[in-house]
This record gives structure tokens, sequence and C-alpha cells, in this order.
């Protein structure tokens, strides 16, 4: 496919020559390369197969119709019971006297004879939840009770 090209038009004097555009050609198409088409693989045909014979209506024999039930309601989808998070844990260290600490294993043995076998960390956050719930002059009471110690880690003797 050609395209014609317009001749260039030159101004007629110089005071045109600034005002007038300059004629412009259309840009040249390039021509694409085209890729050549591939060879279509065709496949066998698949042989049909013989439709099947309408199966013979057999005569039903009369059905006593049961009364319908009143549309019952959905069930209720009880909503997905979140999981209680669990408590977030915190690991701690004290010091304790010898004797206090002795105490912490005759609490053991005595929940253990009431069946309720304890660990120490369930002995001591049971003592916690006894503290916490005396009112003030009880907790006064067991507290000055309990000796003050030097904290930090015991000497090695």
């Amino acid at each position: 496919m050609a395209t014609a090209k317009t001749p260039a038009t030159t101004p007629a004097s110089a005071s045109d020559a600034v005002t007038a555009a300059p004629a412009t050609t259309p840009p040249a198409k390039t021509a694409k390369a085209t890729k050549p088409a591939k060879a279509k693989v065709v496949k066998p045909a698949k042989p049909v197969k013989p439709a099947k014979p309408a199966a013979v209506a057999k005569p039903k024999a009369p059905v006593a119709k049961k009364p319908v039930a009143k549309a019952v309601a959905p069930k209720a989808v009880a909503p997905k019971v979140a999981k209680p998070k669990k408590p977030k844990l915190v690991r701690d260290s004290f010091t304790i006297p010898k004797a206090e600490y002795l105490v912490l294993d005759d609490l053991k043995q005595r929940a253990n004879k009431l069946a309720l076998p304890a660990k120490k960390s369930e002995l001591l956050r049971a003592g916690i939840k006894a503290l916490a719930a005396m009112d003030d002059a009880a907790l006064t009471t067991a507290l000055g009770n309990v000796p003050a110690i030097k904290t930090g880690r015991p000497k090695n003797d």
C-alpha cells in the first residue's frame, strides 16, 4: 500500500516563513512482521455412542399420600463459641524461708489426701485469692504475721 506524499509548500515571503508552519509528512507505516500461521493438528473425532433406548415406564402402584407435616422452622444455628483466651502467664522467682517452703509440701500432701492433687503454683495462687478476698483488717493482720526478709538470691553457705 503506497502512501501519497504531499509536496512541501514554501512561503512566498520571509514574513510568511515565520508564521507558516512547516509542512509535515505523515509518518511512514512500518511493515509488521507477521508470523506464519501454525498448522492446526486435527484430532480424529471420537466415535459417537448410540443413544440408549428410553427406559420402559413401569406402571406405578398407587401410593398413599402421607399427611404433610407443618413447615418446621430451620434449626437455629448456634454461633460459634469463641474459645476463651488463655491468660498470659508470668514467670517469676522469689525467696522464701525454708520453713515456709516445707509448709507448701505439707499443703500438697493434704490436697492429695482430699483427692485434689495440687502443684506449688496452684497453692500459691489459692493463697493469693484468699488474701484478695480478705477485708482490710484481716489482710493487715495476715501481713503482720509474715516476717520481712531480704530480697534477692540467698548466699551459698
